[in-house]
């Protein structure tokens, strides 16, 4: 009895996992086009920036294979979406708050715990982080501890004019 139960459970969430392959929803990859990056402080930086957050703040995405697989796709592709939305280095012709970006990061926000078992390569060394949050800074500004941004410094709109 228990393991004709079992069977059936198993059977079961089989058949719900193989059904909910069929839900179009996350499994659509196709990066758009980077229209416009900004003027990055450094090479340095933007490699940095490139291993840890591009995957979901760039048109630059690497989409990996589990990707493909629900649910865990839906999740990919939503991360991805509200991360491109949120601050996204290939439509800088659109206003953003780059200076949040290296409060993230000193936070310990950004990238995300759940990213990096699946991506070890965005696992920064202290002296890496300590080097992007430097070079974010100096690419998009920073914020002010009163949440002023800087009116020195660029305000993440990807240009240099300032108020």
């Amino acid at each position: 009895m228990i393991r004709k139960t079992v069977l059936i459970l198993a059977a079961a969430a089989i058949g719900g996992f193989l059904l909910i392959q069929l839900a179009p929803f996350g499994r659509n990859h196709t990066n758009p086009a980077v229209v416009q990056e900004p003027t990055w402080d450094s090479p340095q930086t933007r490699a940095l920036f490139e291993r840890a957050c591009a995957d979901c703040h760039s048109n630059n995405t690497v989409w990996p294979w589990y990707s493909q697989v629900a649910p865990i796709s839906w999740l990919v592709y939503r991360d991805t979406m509200e991360g491109r939305q949120k601050f996204n280095v290939s439509e800088w012709n659109r206003p953003q708050e780059g200076g949040e970006a290296a409060e993230t990061v000193i936070k310990g926000e950004m990238p995300p715990l759940i990213y990096l078992p699946t991506h070890p390569e965005a696992r920064l060394t202290t002296a890496e982080k300590e080097q992007l949050i430097r070079g974010l800074q100096a690419t998009f500004g920073s914020e002010q501890k009163n949440g002023e941004y800087d009116r020195n410094e660029k305000e993440g709109r990807g240009d240099d004019d300032t108020d």
